[in-house]
């Protein structure tokens, strides 16, 4: 009776831990996705927003510090 309870008990394990790795596969499959979409929209704001305004300021500082030393 022991050996068919713990056949049983060890099935059951193996199915749980079988749902568990499905599961994890999916949250990580959905992590990733997210970190690359976060990834593209970072870095298309910091190429569109960020880097024309340090331009931009980098060439206002240079002028104003050219003409009034």
């Amino acid at each position: 009776m022991g050996a068919v309870l713990s056949a049983i008990g060890d099935f059951f394990m193996t199915i749980v831990n079988a749902i568990a790795a499905v599961c994890r596969a999916i949250i990580n499959g959905i992590v990733a996705v997210f970190s690359a979409l976060i990834n593209v929209l970072t870095c298309g704001y910091c190429r569109r927003g960020h880097s024309g305004t340090t331009r931009t300021h980098g060439r206002r500082h240079h002028g104003t510090t050219t003409s009034t030393i």
